[in-house]
């Protein structure tokens, strides 16, 4: 565990044993259900040490942990776990919603749930554009989380709806992507959003230009985002903004 530790260290985290064995049985129920739903392409030990739970926890660099315990988290577009599940081994206190898709990944999320024996964590199978118009989960997170899952347009689309007026968006990118990060500064007004902020995640082991954008949500999303399934990846609202304009 000594990658994972040294990074903890570097980040700023304190830990206990028991959050090392947790992390250590996720990795073993990580493995074994990518045999089975294609999970992940990362499932060698020291890739997922670094690829998966560090860059997981780099969420710090840009929301105080301090600031992390009791927030009502969602993981958006959570595949295998990332970053929820690591973030929740760390941050107990967390209320945790993970949300994909595509069943086969919402029930591998449901077995890591019950072997971990974590509680306060909510796990649903279902389309963003469609979950964000629920009053149960609209306007209703401190922080909505997002690793790899769209472009920049249309990711705010998807998660500023979620989330309450003075929570955050985090989106995990890389860098040289300055187009995408323009365009994203045209859509987040529109949906409620401030500008978003860049910040570079100087951990050891991650060596792929790992950035964070983080959004305010500033005000409430008006209530026609997202738009029905399917549009917002389609159409992002950056290609409306520039032929409106």
């Amino acid at each position: 565990m000594e990658l994972l530790t040294k990074g903890m260290a570097e980040l700023g985290l304190a830990w206990d044993e028991g959050q090392l064995e947790q992390f250590r049985v996720l990795f073993r129920e990580l493995v074994a259900g990518n045999e089975r739903a294609n999970l992940t392409a990362i499932t060698s030990w020291e890739e997922v040490l670094v690829k998966h739970y560090l860059d997981s926890l780099t969420l710090v660099t840009v929301v105080a942990a301090d600031a992390i315990h009791g927030k009502l988290v969602m993981d958006l577009g959570s595949g295998a776990g990332f970053p929820g599940l690591a973030v929740k081994i760390m941050f107990p206190s967390v209320e945790l919603t993970l949300a994909d898709s595509v069943r086969k990944k919402t029930r591998f999320l449901e077995g890591v749930v019950e072997t971990l024996g974590l509680s306060g964590v909510t796990v649903l199978t279902g389309r963003a554009e469609a979950l964000a118009h629920e009053s149960s989960l609209r306007e209703s997170f401190d922080l909505v989380l997002a690793r790899g899952v769209a472009k920049l347009p249309t990711l705010l689309e998807y998660c500023l709806p979620f989330c309450r007026t003075g929570g955050h968006a985090v989106a995990w990118k890389h860098g040289g992507i300055d187009e995408e990060l323009s365009a994203g500064a045209r859509v987040s007004p529109i949906l409620g959003g401030g500008v978003p902020a860049v910040r570079r995640v100087p951990v050891t082991g991650l060596t792929d230009d790992r950035i964070l954008v983080v959004v305010e949500k500033a005000a409430q999303t008006p209530r026609e985002f997202p738009r029905r399934t399917g549009v917002p990846a389609k159409s992002p609202l950056s290609g409306l903004a520039t032929r409106a304009g």
